[in-house]
C-alpha cells in the first residue's frame, strides 16, 4: 500500500489533500466526479460479485463517458491483478 500512496502523493502534489483522503475520502474535498470514481473502484475492488449496471449511473451522472468508465474498470482490475500476483508470489516491496 505504501508504494501506491507514494504514487498518489506524486500525482496530487498536495500533502494536505492526501492526508484528508487517508482520513476520510468522502469529506476530503474531492469533487463529485472523483468521489463517484472512488466509490465505483472501491466497490469493484471489495465486492466485485455485487456489481451491477446500476453502479454505472453515478459515473454517468458525474459526466463520465462509456470509454471513461471502461478505463476506470480496467485500471481498477489491473491493480487488483498485479497486487494478487505480487501477494501470491510473496513479493516483498521496499
Amino acid at each position: 500500500m505504501v508504494h501506491h500512496r507514494r504514487g498518489l502523493r506524486r500525482l496530487l502534489k498536495d500533502d494536505a489533500l492526501l492526508a484528508r483522503i487517508d482520513t476520510n475520502a468522502e469529506t476530503s474535498g474531492l469533487d463529485s466526479r472523483r468521489l463517484a470514481i472512488l466509490a465505483y473502484a472501491s466497490k469493484l475492488t471489495r465486492r466485485p460479485e455485487a456489481m451491477s449496471a446500476e453502479d454505472l449511473e453515478p459515473l454517468r451522472d458525474a459526466g463520465l463517458s462509456d470509454a471513461d468508465i471502461l478505463a476506470v474498470a480496467e485500471v481498477t482490475a489491473y491493480y487488483a491483478y498485479v497486487n494478487r500476483i505480487a501477494d501470491g508470489l510473496g513479493v516483498v516491496l521496499e
